[in-house]
């Protein structure tokens, strides 16, 4: 048996007896009939009983399928977002690509560009030099043709101006060297020559 404190005891007690009292009160108001358990005509009892039809006519106006359609929705919404991102950063990733590419195609096509003016300027130099070279050339020879030309020249007068002086002096001699028996003698001797 369980032992209980003498507190315990006293409050168990009256409430026992309250409940006994109130027992018999009810039957005397209600003419003697039986009202049944108090949970269910009490206060709490009306509360469930409100709550049970409040949320019967909640599903027989179909608030469930209301609220469910639009979460339905808002799930739906969300989904679109979703995918518009996704689209959008898809297309964001096409164009970095696409921008990424081109700026290796400039980057290309600009030292394809620098390479190509490089061998421009070097044939270019390449050229100056050879013209140069020949121009050189050409200006030596003609320098020199001219020089050979003077030389010639010179040469031309030296001998013609001592073929003049020779002939002056060889006049001169034959002038007074030579008589006329002298010049058949040397007729003589070149017609035995022949």
């Amino acid at each position: 048996m369980v032992e209980h404190s003498p507190e315990v005891a006293a409050t168990e007690v009256p409430a026992t007896e309250h409940a006994v009292e109130t027992a018999a009160h009810t039957e005397q108001h209600d003419g003697g009939h039986a009202a049944g358990p108090e949970f269910i005509f009490g206060p709490g009892g009306w509360v469930g009983v409100s709550m049970l039809a409040f949320l019967l006519i909640l599903l027989w106006k179909g608030v469930p399928k209301l609220i469910s359609g639009g979460l339905d929705n808002k799930i739906a919404a969300i989904k679109q977002q979703l995918d518009e991102a996704k689209s959008l950063r898809a297309e964001a990733e096409a164009l970095r690509d696409e921008y990424a590419t081109k700026m290796k195609d400039a980057e290309k096509h600009a030292e394809a560009m620098m390479e190509n003016a490089q061998r421009e300027a070097d044939a270019i130099v390449e050229k100056a030099e050879a013209d140069s070279k020949a121009m050189v050339e050409r200006r030596k020879r003609m320098a020199e043709d001219k020089i050979a030309a003077a030389e010639r020249d010179a040469v031309d007068e030296v001998r013609a101006s001592a073929v003049a002086a020779a002939t002056t002096a060889a006049g001169k001699l034959i002038a007074t060297n030579h008589s006329a028996d002298a010049d058949r003698k040397l007729a003589d001797e070149v017609i035995a020559g022949i």
